[in-house]
């Protein structure tokens, strides 16, 4: 009976403590409950005014740098158009074409640059583009990418292909991507990133 009751006893501290770590896992609601305030914070630490998109397309597609205006898209994304690019209206991003980037990723939770190839002058991000009738996507030269490097997915973040309707060759943009516009591990993880893209370069 003796060694009944130990058993009993080991049983409901195992079972107490597996309920506990379960416990503490956070839920999917609770991550996005976090990562709204993270982008809020973020939003309100920088001051950003928020325009809605019927406003940027109102104000010719343009976001007022003076007010740090960022436009918040039907995708969820925050953007600010730093520079458009090239003067040419004809230099936009065209199917199968090689797009080179220069960024900084931050992390809005961790309150952190996670990467960068800002500090390396030959290293850029190098994707190639595709686009159809009913979808865009863009996917990372494995041999010379640094997010593919980090995080081991080919797939460019949907948020990085947000703007290409409204810039150009060169053009720089700052982007507040919540998780389900992220990479694969943004979303597996409900993380938001801050990305400062200094340069859209199409390569043709």
């Amino acid at each position: 009976l003796r060694h009944s009751y130990s058993i009993f006893f080991i049983l409901l501290i195992t079972f107490s403590i597996g309920f506990q770590a379960c416990d503490d896992t956070k839920t999917y609601a609770e991550m996005r409950e976090e990562e709204d305030a993270a982008i809020a914070d973020f939003i309100n630490k920088e001051k950003i005014k928020v325009i809605s998109q019927s406003e940027f397309y109102a104000n010719d597609s343009i976001t007022n740098l003076e007010q740090n205006e960022f436009v918040q898209l039907v995708s969820g994304v925050y953007m600010q158009i730093v520079d458009k690019g090239s003067d040419n209206l004809a230099d936009t991003v065209r199917n199968n074409e090689v797009v080179l980037i220069r960024f900084i990723e931050y992390s809005l939770l961790d309150q952190d640059t996670t990467i960068s190839n800002l500090s390396f002058p030959y290293l850029t991000e190098e994707f190639r583009y595709s686009a159809t009738s009913s979808s865009i996507a863009g996917i990372f030269n494995t041999n010379s990418s640094l997010m593919f490097s980090w995080y081991g997915y080919t797939a460019v973040p949907a948020g990085w292909l947000v703007p290409m309707p409204y810039i150009r060759d060169r053009a720089h943009v700052r982007l507040i991507v919540p998780s389900k516009m992220g990479h694969q591990a943004a979303m597996q993880n409900v993380y938001p990133f801050y990305y400062d893209i200094k340069k859209y370069q199409f390569w043709r």
